[in-house]
């Protein structure tokens, strides 16, 4: 099961205990949470072997969208993101910060920064990839999650991008040791490129929320300019 139908489960789970105890006090009748329950564990059901978890993902999303500490997350994650691939030389296409948006540029996860990456499709495919193309992708890919440990002292976010990363580094036969080694050093290399330009990246987090264009938004990085 999906780490999103988990959470829907979870969020069934919630509700039923919640009417439960409070359902003779307000005189609710038992028929609405449990259709209530019912439908939200058919749709993680549904959503896991169907969707590949991404209608779960919408919906925990719009749930999280009430709460705009968690758009303020989403934000800071993948500004992180976008200062690092300029940082490194990476174009950006393009920057999505909700599910439904993610969703209609045919991404996965609560937001999401595409790149121009055919160079690295290019590499992968001939099934070799230079160390220095390597570390650079890896280090934009645990970016998000630096950036929100700086700012949060934890991260919530990230496990499509550590997904991208183990994907990868299997696909070049790396072993989980070197897996962790790599994602632990690319995680630390993305962490001090962004202490070292954080202006930059405060400003490019404030643009970002405001929805600026990725051309308005390089305009904030001085590399850029």
């Amino acid at each position: 099961m999906s780490q999103t139908a988990i959470n829907l489960t979870a969020i069934a789970i919630f509700l039923i205990t919640l009417s439960t105890l409070l359902g003779p006090l307000i005189n609710l009748s038992p028929t609405i949470p449990a259709t209530l329950t019912f439908t939200i564990l058919g749709i993680a059901t549904l959503d896991s072997f169907s969707f590949q978890g991404m209608g779960g993902t919408l919906i925990l999303d719009w749930i999280a969208g009430f709460d705009p500490q968690h758009r303020e997350r989403v934000t800071h994650h993948e500004a992180g993101h976008f200062l690092v691939a300029h940082l490194l030389g990476i174009p950006i296409k393009g920057y999505t910060l909700t599910a439904w948006e993610a969703l209609k540029q045919k991404q996965s996860g609560q937001g999401g920064v595409s790149f121009d990456d055919s160079e690295l499709a290019s590499q992968l495919e001939k099934g070799t990839i230079s160390a220095q193309l390597l570390d650079r992708y890896c280090t934009i890919w645990m970016a998000g999650i630096a950036a929100e440990n700086l700012v949060y002292d934890n991260s919530t976010g990230g496990a499509d991008d550590r997904g991208k990363l183990a994907a990868v580094l299997s696909g070049l036969k790396f072993s989980e040791a070197a897996c962790d080694m790599k994602q632990r050093f690319c995680a630390l290399q993305a962490k001090t490129l962004l202490q070292e330009n954080w202006d930059t990246y405060l400003a490019l987090v404030k643009v970002m929320q405001q929805r600026a264009t990725v051309t308005e938004c390089l305009q904030t990085i001085p590399s850029a300019n």
